[in-house]
């Protein structure tokens, strides 16, 4: 279809707002979905984001766009799949004469993408395009094994652990700044250690190159790197007419900067964000790179602003507004609704953190009563510690909830040991892969497993050259069986290589685990997801970037209930949405918290965290500021609490947005109790003195 029929058929946009609307249509009556001049679009919380840019997508392809040169790149590969079928859905309906032929091949996230992309150009960079990408716990354990060799584990004083260096690393590599500028302002405990941690990550990078491995920082490190060569950016940005990006006040300076070579003048360039609810600079991402896109292709960027709200109730929304309308730099938005109500939301005093805890549950119940399930509630907390008290109280009181987080698939040991083994059937350079393989053989330690792997890593078929090594008397048949699994992998189709690998890990996960069966199950889920991709490197690749969550830990829903309130931390809440929601601890030291508290910027990004908080109720929010918090584990004289100040996102120009409860209502009893509160009797004292 092309564009003069376009007009005809538009009647699928009907439904979207002017402003959303202006957004698809942009660029597209230039011509047969030719690319467009660079466009940003300021999507408000709940003003209907992903529905604008499915719709944007199914209008590039309508008009004539090629769907296998349109690349979409999100921030889950989820989000990407929902997408993919929202666009298909909508072009179905206007090509009902041949529907949607060619599909979004090219959608993912910046991660999945960037992997696709270097096996691509693997010849350009000098790698080998068989290379297998290590999660961050691979990572720490080979930044582990490298701060190990440099002897930087036996300094006479503390050097940071293996966690610690991989966060500063990775920060420094993504926020592309000095590692003296990362230590100073995240990590200023570590300045000390600068020149080690230079050689340190040295070494690290030298390790991965040899055992040809990428973390994930190398898949956005190696892209940046490519794009700079203006051949190999102007071929690999020739593949696509379009590139669309979502949550782009979550990118960083890595991935601005992939864009950039991608598409410098910005034609055929959309990004979507909203810069009110960038809460990401933990991970590196940069409010700057949404604030400056219009300047960057000034004059030729145009910027569409959606205000309106889908979610909320308008009192919700005018105190959201006046939150962040103090912002000191921001697009000027203001969130509106049609859905009236005349109640504000509440900002509820309470005394300390344990009648914080009753007063949520008691909420909770009675919301239940009139109709609002569990699940359609939501406790949010600036940090998962904060939930503490309140997990007591609703397990005393046999409300059951579910908290974000938990351990993810590949965190499991059982599915870290067979993904070992086909990562060392992949690759067999890969260390830490190689390391944990062959440690799972009884009898094989970690000695042992280091000098046969240093003694097949430089010769040309490492896998092929096990069989010519001569294991431990102590490891017996286990080492001959371990050979010929490894062989038969190399000569076995996909995904018949997976059953291979289980069938001989399942004799060592019963010898290793008690809940041998209970992890069994994990592994023939594992197979089934093994059997939907075309390849062992795909499915490593994709496992790897987007992992499911395990079955056999304790992430899934307590008791197995039916209903169940949300538990979450606010980062975790973030595109998400509840009926009711109430956000704890809203004081000082928490929201914004100690740390966050210092530099302009960090303490900005707190007030987006409360924003963010906010915005995720529909019709009722709650903000809860305990006066008193209990200080835990440090000895103190006197009383053992300290007193909170109302956050100072809420100044006194803010509180008419708000309705004000103190909880409990004081009554008759609670008057009594009030006036006896701080009076103290030493008993004890007055007993022992009547025997003196």
């Amino acid at each position: 279809m092309g564009l003069g029929s376009v007009g005809a058929a538009a009647a699928y946009l009907d439904g979207l707002n002017a402003e959303q609307r202006r957004a698809v249509e942009h660029g597209v009556a230039e011509g047969a979905g030719r690319p467009g001049p660079p466009l940003l679009i300021i999507a408000g919380a709940g003003s209907g984001k992903t529905n604008t840019l499915a719709h944007r997508v199914a209008h590039l392809i309508v008009g004539g766009a090629d769907p296998g040169r349109i690349l979409l790149m999100t921030f889950s590969r989820r989000a990407a799949t929902e997408m993919t079928k929202r666009v298909e859905r909508i072009c179905n309906k206007v090509l009902a004469d041949r529907g949607l032929t060619n599909a979004l091949t090219w959608a993912g996230t910046f991660h999945g993408i960037g992997a696709r992309l270097l096996r691509d150009y693997a010849e350009q960079m000098g790698i080998d395009p068989a290379f297998t990408i290590h999660d961050r716990v691979d990572a720490a354990d080979l930044m582990s094994l490298v701060r190990h060799e440099l002897g930087f584990s036996k300094t006479q004083s503390r050097f940071p652990a293996k966690g610690t260096c991989l966060a500063i690393y990775s920060r420094a590599v993504n926020s592309t700044r000095p590692l003296a500028e990362v230590l100073a302002r995240a990590f200023p405990w570590c300045v000390g250690w600068h020149d080690e941690l230079k050689q340190l990550f040295g070494a690290y990078v030298e390790a991965k190159q040899a055992q040809n491995v990428l973390d994930y920082d190398d898949l956005l490190l190696y892209w940046a790197q490519l794009v700079t060569e203006p051949a190999i950016a102007r071929d690999m940005g020739a593949r696509f007419d379009h590139v669309m990006v979502d949550e782009y006040q979550d990118t960083n300076s890595l991935q601005a900067s992939v864009l950039l070579g991608l598409k410098p003048d910005g034609y055929g360039l959309t990004v979507v964000g909203d810069d009110a609810q960038s809460i990401y600079a933990f991970r590196a991402a940069t409010v700057r790179n949404i604030l400056d896109f219009p300047d960057h292709f000034r004059p030729r960027a145009e910027v569409v602003t959606l205000e309106r709200n889908y979610r909320s109730c308008q009192p919700i929304l005018e105190a959201a507004n006046a939150v962040i309308g103090l912002a000191s730099e921001r697009f000027t938005k203001n969130l509106w609704t049609d859905r009236a109500s005349a109640e504000k939301p509440e900002l509820v005093s309470v005394r300390d953190e344990m009648e914080q805890a009753r007063f949520i549950a008691d909420r909770v119940l009675e919301n239940r009563e009139v109709g609002t399930a569990l699940k359609q509630q939501a406790v949010l907390f600036r940090t998962s510690s904060h939930a503490g008290p309140l997990e007591v109280e609703l397990t005393r009181r046999n409300i059951p909830f579910v908290k974000f987080g938990g351990l993810k698939f590949l965190d499991a040991a059982h599915v870290k040991d067979l993904l070992a083994v086909l990562r060392f059937a992949q690759n067999g350079r890969d260390r830490i892969a190689g390391f944990r393989l062959l440690q799972l053989l009884p009898g094989l330690g970690p000695a042992s497993a280091q000098k046969i792997l240093d003694r097949v890593a430089d010769l040309p078929d490492p896998i092929a050259a096990l069989s010519d090594v001569q294991a431990p008397a102590k490891v017996g048949d286990a080492w001959s069986q371990l050979v010929a699994m490894l062989q038969g992998i190399s000569q076995a189709t996909w995904p018949a290589q997976i059953e291979l690998a289980r069938l001989w890990y399942e004799p060592h996960l019963e010898r290793i685990h008690e809940d041998a069966g209970l992890r069994a199950a994990d592994l023939t889920q594992l197979e089934q997801i093994a059997a939907g991709y075309g390849s062992r490197e795909r499915f490593l690749t994709e496992l790897t970037l987007d992992p499911p969550d395990a079955t056999s830990d304790q992430a899934g829903v307590p008791l197995l209930d039916e209903d169940y309130l949300i538990l979450s931390t606010i980062h975790s809440a973030k595109g998400q949405e509840w009926k009711s929601v109430f956000v704890m601890n809203v004081v000082d030291g928490c929201i914004p918290s100690d740390l966050g508290a210092g530099q302009t910027e960090e303490l900005e990004e707190e007030r987006r965290l409360l924003y963010v908080a906010m915005t995720r109720a529909r019709d009722a929010l709650h903000l809860v500021t305990p006066q008193r918090f209990f200080v835990h584990g440090q000895p103190v004289k006197g009383d053992r609490h300290v007193y909170a100040a109302r956050t100072r996102f809420i100044p006194k120009s803010v509180l008419p947005h708000f309705d004000h409860v103190s909880w409990p209502k004081a009554g008759p009893e609670d008057v009594r109790t009030g006036a006896v509160r701080n009076v103290r009797i030493d008993v004890g004292a007055r007993l022992r003195s009547m025997w003196q």
